[in-house]
């Protein structure tokens, strides 16, 4: 964000932000010929502390997400009040803190590989099925999460295979130095490939602060917003 933006977000209030971007939300959606009932917004709070994932509750939130696996199992521990809140993990997740992972996330948004599946998929775990997505690289830099589109197909199955997972559908970053919509529109894409496969797995994870609204026009159901809603971290975090 340019330092402009940052000090226009710097006064408003939360709510002030969080409605400015639900009327960005409502706009987009209306220019696709959507609605903003079809998308659900996740709020990132990474690096903000529980207290603004509690005025954000207040607010009528209630899907946030995070991207570190330590700070969600604190703060989804310090909130467990707020029971009807839905923890997206957002971020790459190690295989060994899968199982910890699957105690507080509502939804996993990054499953790229197939150790990971494996890890998810416990035993304890098919009376339960975790929802998730498949996470994409859009980039040739296969240092970036996500997998590749050459091995999609074999992950996808494998993820349909495992009982203890509920593919949602495909989640992907747009790259930096790219048009948002360009990338958007090759994940739809995916998307389509994905649904070959699994039919039910209709939803798509795109979409955050600065291109929610491409992602909107090229059929994003999920969105992942940080500061546009939360403002800027906090320099001690």
């Amino acid at each position: 964000m340019t330092s402009e933006n940052e000090q226009t977000l710097g006064q408003l209030s939360l709510a002030e932000r969080l409605a400015s971007v639900r009327a960005g939300i409502g706009d987009a959606a209306a220019s696709a010929g959507r609605t903003a009932d079809e998308i659900t917004t996740i709020v990132v709070t990474k690096f903000h502390p529980a207290s603004l994932v509690h005025e954000l509750y207040d607010l009528g939130v209630r899907d946030v997400g995070e991207n570190r696996h330590q700070e969600a199992s604190a703060k989804s521990a310090e909130l467990a009040s707020l029971a009807d809140l839905s923890w997206h993990f957002v971020g790459q997740l190690q295989s060994k803190k899968a199982r910890q992972a699957r105690q507080y996330a509502s939804v996993i948004h990054s499953v790229d590989r197939s150790a990971l599946v494996t890890a998810l998929d416990t035993a304890e775990a098919a009376e339960t099925p975790m929802p998730c997505f498949v996470q994409i690289n859009l980039t040739d830099d296969e240092a970036r999460g996500g997998v590749q589109p050459s091995a999609l197909e074999p992950l996808v199955e494998q993820v349909l295979g495992a009982a203890g997972l509920d593919l949602w559908g495909v989640m992907a970053v747009a790259p930096l130095g790219e048009q948002p919509r360009a990338a958007f529109a090759r994940l739809r894409g995916y998307s389509e490939r994905v649904r070959a496969l699994a039919p039910a797995a209709t939803r798509i994870s795109a979409g955050m602060s600065h291109d929610y609204r491409e992602a909107i026009l090229e059929g994003a159901t999920h969105l992942r917003i940080g500061t546009a809603i939360t403002g800027n971290r906090p320099t001690d975090g």
